[in-house]
């Protein structure tokens, strides 16, 4: 992976082999980002991605493998507890133009993966809702 910061944007390119949010992390961590927004778009072969069901209060997770092309990766980099915390959403889609998408538990870049991270001046950590089980942005 490499990266370079403009100010209060990060552009980020994460390669063949490597897992997207280990490298979120890392750029996180780096650079002492704890609230952003993130999107990027390039190729997995091997994703899991989740469906929360709030009745249950689980994830239900699907794994990928195969030539998949992410047709949009977007989510949030903030913290919990004060600690680093991300929540990413993924959509990938096959040869037959197929797209398979939700909660994103790990991605294996197949080729690239080109990556915008959009620092936000502040911070806003998450908590605990018992309701939904959810760990929801706390202001």
């Amino acid at each position: 992976m490499e990266y370079r910061r403009f100010g209060n944007t990060v552009v980020a390119r994460i390669d063949r082999g490597e897992e997207i949010l280990e490298q979120i992390k890392n750029i996180a961590l780096a650079e002492k980002i704890s609230l952003a927004s993130v999107s990027a778009l390039g190729a997995a072969d091997d994703f899991t991605v989740g469906l929360y069901k709030i009745g249950e209060k689980k994830y239900y997770s699907n794994q990928f493998r195969g030539n998949f092309e992410i047709v949009s990766l977007t989510g949030t980099i903030n913290t919990m507890n004060g600690e680093f915390y991300t929540h990413i959403h993924m959509s990938a889609g096959n040869e037959k133009g197929e797209v398979f998408g939700g909660h994103l538990s790990r991605a294996v870049v197949s080729a690239t993966c080109e990556m915008v991270i959009n620092i936000i001046d502040g911070s806003v950590d998450r908590i605990r809702e018992e309701q939904t089980g959810l760990n929801l942005l706390s202001f």
